[in-house]
This record gives C-alpha cells, structure tokens and sequence, in this order.
C-alpha cells in the first residue's frame, strides 16, 4: 500500500501548569527535509525527537512544531532582591528620596533587576511530552495512508485507461498493414515496371517489420502490470514506481514513432497525457 507525502498531525496534553501542543506537516521533497521548532527548555531533546521523526516519516519536506501555553502561576522570570535592594540604597543616598513605591518603580528598570531561571526537564513531564509527540506521528501517518488510498485509486484509473487506448490502438494494425501495401503498390505502379511478387512480399515484410509494434504493447502492458505490483508492496516506493513511469513513457513514445496512422497518434497523444498525470502524483508517494 502507498502511502502519500503529503500530510498534517496534530496533538495535545494539558499538564499542570501548562499546555503541550505538537503539530507536523508535511510536502513531498525528493529526500528528507526537516525543520524543527522546539522551545528553549526542551532543546536538549531535539536530537532524539529528529531520529523518531526521520525514522517514522522517512521522506518529504516536514515541520516540526511545538508549543507551550502556560495555563498556571509559573514564570520563568524572578525579581533578583539583592540587586534591587542595593540599587534602592544606592538612590537614597544620590537623591536623598525617601519615598520606596517611587524608587521601587525605578530599581526594577535598571539592568539585572530581572533574573530568568533556566528550568530543567522534568522526567515525567517529559514522557508525557513523548507520548503527545508519537500520538502526532501517527495521526501525520493515518492521513499519509488515506491520502495514499486516494493515490492509489487515480493510478488505477490512469493505468485502466493506458491500457484501453493500447488496446484500441491494436484494432488499427490490419488496416495499417494494407495502408503499406497499398502505397507499395501504388509506388511500383507508377513506375510503369513489372513487380516479382516473391520481391514484393519480402519488401511488404520488411516495412511491416518497421511498423510492427507488437513488442512494445508487450512492454508497456508488463510495465502497467508492474506498477501495480510495486504499488501494492509494503516497501516505500515512491522513487520505484517514478522509474516504471519512465520506461512506460519510453514504449509509449515508440509506439507513436511506428504508428503512421492518424487515428493512431491521436490514441498514443491521449496515453501520453494519461501518463503525465500519473508521473505528476507520483511526485507525491512516499
């Protein structure tokens, strides 16, 4: 089953002074391309957070974000008392002020009056972080595989149709070949000459060998069958079923370089643009 490169996850925990949120989105991209958002307190867990990412997600341009919305009476932010104090003492004695509201007001703007206090992890808030982190994963992973589905259905519809015009294609051979005899003919008749017949036929061969496109269609039904295939296995495939795509577009443009007959291209035309969209959302398979 294919799985999409497109996708979004989402998550949430209320703990107790704070509100964890994980969010991840996700683009197709030929490799990984992973950005990150972590707040300053849990950055020492980046490393580790980017390994189950890479190795859950695997390809496609990805963000990574996460934020806390702090819902208690916690602050990172503490009043440093001594400073303070001291330059309290330091105006009194400069202005003789006497009046502490007013001097408080003025301390509390000078440098270092504010101390922000690094805060640690907390072990078991950090599990339940992880537990907020894997439930996003699997909520990107479960939209990857409904996307996937969808893929999975316009590629079926796009084979199906490469292989009815291939078919319909078929049902021009037998005129195509008296085409061939009939311009042979005409050409010879002209010349006002006596033809061998035996020359004739082994001539008739040979350009019917030129047009005959029987290994192609057998190609390009195999290569039909193996997309299928590939696009049903449990492996990533995304860059495999890209290459299947190429060699298809290969039988079917020699399809249309032997075809000389108009009904004929107009069929190859109309693969050749079934084709283009396959190659397009293939883009987009993981």
């Amino acid at each position: 089953m294919i799985q999409s490169m497109t996708g979004f996850g989402k998550a949430f925990v209320q703990l107790p002074t704070k509100k964890i949120t994980v969010e991840i989105k996700s683009l197709n991209s030929k490799g990984l391309d992973l950005n990150t958002r972590f707040p300053s307190v849990y950055r020492e867990m980046e490393l580790g957070i980017r390994n189950k990412i890479a190795q859950n997600l695997q390809r496609g341009k990805i963000d990574f974000s996460l934020f806390i919305e702090i819902t208690g009476e916690e602050t990172s932010s503490k009043l440093n008392i001594p400073i303070i104090k001291g330059y309290i003492h330091q105006m009194k004695e400069v202005v003789g002020q006497t009046d502490e509201t007013e001097l408080m007001k003025m301390a509390v703007r000078m440098p270092d009056a504010l101390k922000t206090e690094r805060d640690e992890v907390d072990e078991t808030e950090w599990h339940q972080i992880e537990a907020v982190i894997h439930e996003a994963l699997q909520n990107i992973c479960n939209f990857r595989i409904s996307e996937g589905k969808s893929l999975e259905n316009e590629f079926l519809l796009r084979i199906e149709n490469i292989r009815r015009l291939m078919n319909e294609a078929s049902s021009y051979d037998g005129e195509r070949v008296e085409t061939v005899k009939t311009k042979l003919r005409t050409a010879l008749e002209e010349l006002k000459t006596t033809i061998d017949e035996n020359r004739f036929e082994q001539e008739l061969i040979f350009y019917l060998e030129k047009y005959d496109t029987t290994e192609e269609k057998v190609r390009l039904n195999n290569h039909l069958n193996y997309f299928i295939e590939t696009m049903n296995s449990t492996d990533a495939n995304g860059r495999k079923l890209g290459f299947i795509a190429q060699e298809m577009g290969r039988e079917i443009n020699t399809l249309g370089s032997k075809a000389n007959h108009a009904e004929m291209q107009k069929l190859v035309v109309m693969m050749k643009d079934e084709l283009e969209k396959i190659k397009e959302q293939v883009l987009n398979v993981l």
